[in-house]
């Protein structure tokens, strides 16, 4: 099978596996799932409820990837973000625990509701790729990124991102409650039921990093022939 070919089927796919979770969000999901596989990472400003949460643990679910969630708080240090060193006695040596921003996918959640300086922790790594800790430089997963939730500006407690922080994001969303119809399916769920529990990975870690080198692959050839002006 043509490799564009069989890579549409299988993003055709986890949008239809995702969607079987989160009803009604199809052009967000894929966009999400645009900025994924484009190496970049995305920005949902909406109010709480509306489904941000169980979407992203759902495509790190089917990809099979390592998902952390951050909930960002006024007392929020960089540290509960990076990671930290911790002197082993028994050792007589300092050992690395890692922070929550070693996984593969990200949930920033109510990034605005922290200090600048711990935002900074995260948005540094987001951009450099890696994070230093006691000037120790440590690599971030191939695989890494970043869904951060913000309220809207007018809530209490908020702290806006600058201007040059908000660049760190590829794209920048808003979710929405869902309609009538796929609001009354969510009512006739079983309360009961975890949608998670019985979703299986889908795609490897390994798969969705060649889908994103197949999609630099094409974006390299179209800009090719668009700037020697062939057809």
């Amino acid at each position: 099978m043509n490799p564009s070919v069989e890579a549409h089927q299988t993003i055709s796919e986890l949008l239809d596996h995702v969607e079987h979770v989160v009803v009604g969000k199809r052009k967000v999901v894929k966009l999400i799932t645009v900025a994924l596989l484009a190496g970049g990472h995305v920005l949902i400003e909406d109010i709480p409820g509306v489904g941000k949460t169980i979407m992203v643990q759902t495509i790190a679910k089917l990809i099979g990837a390592d998902f952390k969630r951050i909930q960002f708080t006024p007392d929020l240090l960089p540290s509960d973000i990076t990671g930290l060193s911790i002197y082993n006695q028994k050792e007589s040596r300092f050992e690395f625990r890692p922070g929550p921003i070693m996984g593969n996918i990200i949930l920033a959640d109510e990034i605005n509701r922290t200090s600048p300086k711990t935002q900074s922790a995260l948005l540094e790594g987001m951009a450099e790729g890696h994070v230093t800790v006691d000037g120790v430089t440590r690599a971030l997963p191939e695989l890494f990124f970043v869904m951060a939730t913000q309220n809207p500006i007018e809530y209490e407690g908020t702290y806006a991102l600058p201007e040059a922080q908000l660049d760190r994001f590829l794209m920048k969303l808003s979710m929405g409650y869902p309609d009538r119809k796929h609001e009354l399916s969510l009512l006739d769920r079983d309360p009961e039921q975890n949608p998670l529990s019985k979703l299986k990975p889908m795609l490897s870690i390994d798969h969705l990093l060649y889908l994103r080198h197949l999609s630099a692959a094409v974006l390299f050839l179209m800009r090719s022939k668009l700037f020697n002006g062939s057809g």
